[in-house]
């Protein structure tokens, strides 16, 4: 039995918070709706605070867990039978950040002056994607806005696993390379220039390996400011080339061929597409509108290009599959299983299933590369260390053989 944090609509409409105890989230629910209440989030963890949570360089903005939140709480409200206005109210009520409430409210005043929900989102492009707009306007021309929302969730709460995954399973190796790093610049910036002072007393001629290191360490005291400078440029520099038309295509390119990375990156936008385009079409809309709108999902330009190919095809007549083939971008898999969607009119339901396909490969992929990659940050590391070490201990065995 674990302890549940809830919040839920009282028989009076008023929001009701609190805890109660099941053996999961489902019995608790079920509680709630026997006591007449009806549950709006029910989590062991409290969900205001992940609300109230402020990010001081993101200051005014919604994140992406506060946007899944609020399409969960409106999806629960409207499949309830809650009209589509309070139901609007109520999630401006949940939220406690000003920014979400005002931007709720905008769109609550916009429905009222006779717009639809659709409209009214596509106000706010830079919180609502073009996947979110189409899906929601597909939902009200069919009268099925309660299923879209519900997919919408799905969808959201799919997204946030498979990048909550990507950045836990990445802090590590980045944190072993920051540590890594500055013991480096530590023993090179502060230990080593203390020792130099005793080699330079004793007289002594040093052995080749500590004249070495001896440089470095000298060469990054006097000249760190050239180094950060240099560092600043090519950064600079770099940043401007992948911005570039040009740099951008080029440096997509290069990182799909980076041997063992290039394949994830790869399974990342195949299992981000699929998903994409499969909940666009099972919403039924239309499929070459739909690969424009995955076009603008994607990630990588030449992935991007690849699909402005695909939507040609399609215009065409050829299907999804040949075009998709024809690119050389997407692997083998993809295009088969999309082909058999295709043969059997099933291609939604297809490509959803692909989604779940790659989101497994690319956990296992990633999970592969990383008890790769601290193995041999750890070797590199322990060499750079061990190397920096054996050279004191040359110069110190150096000193101890001076006659006396």
């Amino acid at each position: 039995m674990a302890m549940f944090f809830y919040r839920a609509l009282g028989k009076s409409g008023s929001m009701v918070e609190g805890e109660l105890e099941g053996p999961d989230d489902k019995s608790v629910a079920l509680q709630l709706q026997n006591m007449g209440m009806m549950p709006l989030h029910v989590d062991t963890k409290q969900q205001t605070r992940l609300w109230s949570l402020e990010i001081p360089w993101r200051f005014g903005s919604i994140r992406a867990k506060e946007l899944m939140f609020f399409t969960q709480e409106l999806s629960t409200l409207v499949n309830a039978g809650l009209p589509l206005d309070r139901s609007l109210a109520v999630c401006k009520e949940l939220s406690d950040r000003e920014r979400l409430q005002s931007m709720v409210d905008e769109i609550l005043q916009e429905i009222k002056r006779g717009k639809s929900l659709a409209d009214s989102l596509a106000s706010h492009p830079k919180i609502f994607s073009k996947l979110y707009v189409n899906m929601v306007r597909s939902g009200e021309a069919s009268g099925t806005l309660p299923l879209v929302l519900e997919r919408l969730v799905e969808f959201q709460q799919s997204a946030d696993e498979l990048r909550s995954y990507l950045i836990s399973s990445l802090i590590y190796p980045a944190l072993l390379s920051l540590v890594g790093g500055a013991s480096i610049v530590v023993l090179l910036n502060f230990v080593i220039p203390k020792f130099a002072e005793v080699f330079q007393d004793a007289g002594q001629a040093m052995p080749l390996p500590t004249q070495i290191l001896l440089s470095v360490s000298e060469f990054t005291n006097s000249y760190w400011w050239m180094m950060l400078l240099g560092l600043g440029s090519l950064i600079l520099v770099s940043f401007r080339l992948v911005t570039s038309e040009r740099g951008g295509l080029w440096w997509d390119q290069f990182k799909l061929r980076i041997l063992g990375v290039g394949e994830v990156l790869r399974k990342v936008e195949v299992a981000r597409i699929s998903r994409t385009l499969g909940t666009l079409v099972h919403n039924a809309v239309p499929l070459v509108q739909a690969l424009n709108i995955v076009r603008e999902v994607s990630g990588n330009r030449i992935v991007a290009q690849a699909i402005q190919r695909i939507a040609e095809g399609v215009k065409q007549g050829e299907g999804v599959a040949l075009p998709m083939r024809r690119t050389g971008v997407f692997p083998s898999l993809a295009v088969h299983l999309i082909e058999v969607g295709e043969e059997t009119g099933r291609l939604d339901a297809m490509l959803l299933q692909l989604s779940d396909v790659y989101d497994k490969d690319v956990r296992a992929a990633v999970k592969n590369f990383i008890a790769l990659f601290e193995p041999i940050m750890i070797l590199l590391m322990g060499l750079v260390i061990g190397a920096i070490v054996i050279s004191m201990l040359l110069a110190i065995v150096s000193i101890n053989d001076v006659p006396l």
